[in-house]
């Protein structure tokens, strides 16, 4: 069964930073992409970075470009995001997801909130 765990969310104040994790499970994902997605309130979700277990460079969305990072550990099959600089426009449910294309994805973990007050 597969299983990804996202935790490190919650309450931050502008300009502050939050790391989030995603613990991956229950098959190898080697050959996946791991995507860090989220959705704000009224507004659709949307992919904000993404890594290959395998190497090569990741992928961010013009709006974190900079403020946020996206690593993973393939000895821990966790795929982090570090958050820098986040402002109130960054408050959402953040979900982690794998899939074998940056554009597709099988497997979604359940979220977690990060609230950014100003």
């Amino acid at each position: 069964q597969v299983q990804l765990i996202e935790s490190g969310g919650g309450l931050v104040q502008a300009g502050g930073s939050l790391r989030l994790s995603c613990a991956a499970s229950g098959r190898t994902f080697i050959r996946y992409v791991m995507g860090w997605f989220r959705q704000a309130p009224g507004k659709e979700r949307e992919l904000i970075a993404a890594i290959r277990w395998s190497g090569g460079n990741p992928y961010y969305a013009d709006s974190v470009k900079g403020r946020f990072t996206v690593s993973s550990d393939n000895a821990k099959n966790t795929v982090y995001l570090q958050m820098n600089s986040l402002n109130p426009e960054d408050t959402a449910v953040y979900y982690c997801a794998a899939g074998p294309l940056m554009s597709s994805y099988d497997y979604w973990g359940q979220g977690t909130q990060v609230t950014v007050s100003s």
